[in-house]
């Protein structure tokens, strides 16, 4: 077994590569850039390198510069973790020609499955099924256009490189299918340095469901399946093993066939291979095919290991070490179900915006498993991935598993920046999933359902009131006045509505609010307030940001009228970035005309690449960025000539 391994990654998975390894007397070296000079990853690390600036190309993806650390601090391999340089066979070769090992597959596996293309030709030879489609050299747009009219619509447009719906389109006509292409190769381009896609079959109620593979270079087994196909925007949000309605002839047989593709390209390591899975009629054994194989250890393998008590990343690192694979496939059995829910710092109502901010809060319930990379304090960073954490749940079935992961959500208590969070509770609480009925196109269907606001009631807004005024913690001399109970208020805002709401303070337990013309009792008895009978939640304060810890999380802003600045919400002219990131393109020119709708221009931010469009018919007035700017959250980046009032 290795000595020393330093992890090439930071965040969640740097930190889960090293509570195994340690557990394992194996010591860890951390790598960080600017932004993660105090980060988790690092604190838990025996030791840490700095390795560059705080964006990914100056720091993690600088493969010699990581080399050059483990070297330096004598580590006899590298865990690549996920995403970064994981799935690069560039620096697999450098990692190898400087005498370490790579925790991982070979590079002439990763090449093999890297472009989706070639890999499905290369699982056609397998005898692995395969989605219909054109997965050609030749990409020209005539030549594309005219082989998604022979597939019939509709039809997938994927980038053949990298992963994670980047550069990924779906085109339900062909009328659109030239504007879906473009953006698919731009997106694809940004993401992965190559726009060249394919064009396959779009398959009616489509389940994700992978496989997880286990080889040595030789033979291989399979951990069972997971379920994978609650996703917005062909983003895994919530994950499950083993996949609801599987049948064994079905289980057998994608098991099967991923094992043939991992044995094909005699595959060491852990491995996915993803298919996409016709769930019109029931789960059937010839209803599979294969979309790609991720050359790596995936987000979701928490899930495999709950339900078979493996640890997967020992495994990475036993077999690295040149060991045999710790068991063989009739070994592996499936106990129980479970679930991992994604936890992001996102905008859902802004259309599931990255978010950054600092985390003022965060907390997770009792008995959750919850691998995160951040902790309270920290802040969520611009340059990276915004997951907060990944919450895990296990259970004898999968009723049981489904009902500890929404008591896992609702015991979630996070507060500094906005969440996913909500949405989770409601997906985990969607009437389709919790009977097992999921499809890729769920979220879509009920987005609106999905993404409905929180109810704030008057308890709510008294319990803020009474942490905005200092009144949970109550003394003796509380409320006291010569002549009647003290009267206070305070100004809140929530759900985009300011309220004045008030409190007579009767004692140091008895207090009644003013809530519009609701009137809430709060009384406190055995040390515990009571607000209209129900148990107060915890709450927290971190400026004047207010965070009730009841239905995911709701949150107050407490206005100061003085301070409040005048004509603060502008004349909507302006186009304004809605996070920080980089200016990708500028579509607007000076003078144009431009309808509701058109894009304006493209901010490039968590990775991802986002469309500024005009919220109003117009004529563009001024351009105040250019492509390649690094700009701020709310940094101006066109201004449309102000409207005309008609004064006839």
């Amino acid at each position: 077994m290795f000595d020393t391994i330093l992890i090439a990654n930071r965040g969640e998975i740097a930190c889960r590569v090293m509570e195994t390894a340690q557990s394992m007397g194996v010591r860890c070296v951390a790598v960080y850039s600017d932004a993660d000079t105090r980060a988790k990853h690092v604190q838990m690390a025996d030791r840490a390198v700095h390795i560059g600036g705080s964006s990914p190309a100056e720091s993690y993806l600088k493969g010699d510069v990581i080399i050059k650390a483990a070297l330096d601090t004598g580590a006899q391999a590298i865990h690549p973790g996920y995403g970064f340089l994981s799935e690069n066979p560039d620096f697999v070769e450098a990692v190898e020609q400087a005498g370490l090992v790579f925790i991982g597959p070979s590079a002439s596996a990763i090449r093999a499955m890297g472009l989706k293309d070639a890999a499905k030709a290369l699982m056609i030879k397998a005898d692995v099924p395969v989605v219909p489609g054109y997965h050609g050299a030749d990409q020209d747009d005539a030549l594309l256009a005219a082989e998604a009219g022979k597939i019939g619509y509709p039809v997938l447009i994927k980038a053949v490189a990298g992963g994670g719906g980047k550069g990924m389109r779906l085109v339900e006509a062909a009328k659109g299918f030239q504007e879906g292409l473009e953006s698919a190769r731009s997106e694809a381009k940004t993401a992965f340095g190559n726009s060249d896609v394919l064009v396959e079959k779009f398959v009616t109620k489509p389940r994700h469901i992978e496989v997880q593979v286990f080889g040595d270079g030789t033979h291989a087994v399979h951990l069972f399946e997971r379920d994978c196909s609650l996703q917005r925007r062909h983003q895994k949000v919530i994950e499950e093993a083993p996949a609801p309605g599987m049948t064994q002839d079905m289980r057998a047989a994608m098991g099967q066939a991923a094992v043939k593709a991992a044995e094909a390209i005699g595959y060491a390591g852990a491995g996915t291979v993803e298919f996409i899975v016709d769930g019109s009629g029931g789960l059937k054994a010839d209803g599979f095919f294969f979309m790609e194989m991720n050359t790596r250890l995936q987000v979701e393998h928490p899930v495999t290991e709950m339900i078979t008590g493996v640890d997967l990343v020992e495994w990475q690192l036993r077999v690295a070490a040149g060991e045999a694979l710790p068991k063989a496939q009739d070994d592996l059995t499936i106990n129980g179900h479970a679930f991992e829910a994604r936890l992001y710092a996102e905008d859902v109502p802004k259309g599931f915006l990255p978010a950054t901010g600092t985390l003022t809060h965060l907390e997770f319930a009792p008995g959750t498993r919850a691998d995160s990379g951040v902790r309270a304090g920290d802040t969520i960073s611009p340059f990276y991935d915004p997951m907060i954490a990944k919450v895990i749940v296990h259970g004898p079935n999968r009723d049981v598993a489904l009902s500890r992961l929404r008591a896992a959500l609702a015991g979630c208590h996070v507060s500094g920046t906005v969440t996913n969070l909500a949405f989770l509770g409601a997906l985990a609480g969607h009437a389709g999933f919790s009977v097992g009925d999921v499809d890729t196109g769920l979220i879509a269907r009920d987005i609106d359902a999905l993404t409905a606001s929180p109810e704030i009631t008057p308890r709510h807004a008294a319990l803020a009131g009474m942490a905005a005024l200092g009144l949970l913690e109550t003394g003796a001399e509380t409320g006291f006045t010569l002549w009647r109970a003290l009267r206070r208020q305070v100004t809140l805002s929530w759900n985009g509505e300011e309220q004045l709401i008030k409190v007579r303070v009767l004692s140091p337990d008895a207090q009644v609010w003013e809530i519009g013309e609701a009137e809430v009792k709060a009384n406190r008895t055995g040390g515990q307030w009571q607000i209209d009978g129900h148990l107060a939640a915890q709450v927290a304060v971190s400026g004047g940001r207010i965070t009730v810890f009841d239905g995911y999380g709701l949150v107050f802003d407490l206005i100061d009228p003085l301070a409040r600045a005048a004509g603060a919400q502008g004349d909507g002219n302006l186009v304004e970035a809605p996070m920080p990131g980089l200016v990708r393109s500028v579509d607007a020119i000076v003078g144009q005309a431009v309808a509701k709708g058109d894009r304006l221009a493209v901010l490039e931010a968590m990775k991802m690449e986002h469309s500024l469009l005009a919220a109003r018919d117009g004529v563009v007035a001024e351009v105040l960025a250019a492509a390649g700017d690094q700009v701020e959250a709310g940094a101006a980046l066109v201004r449309l000539e102000a409207e005309v009032e008609d004064t006839a």
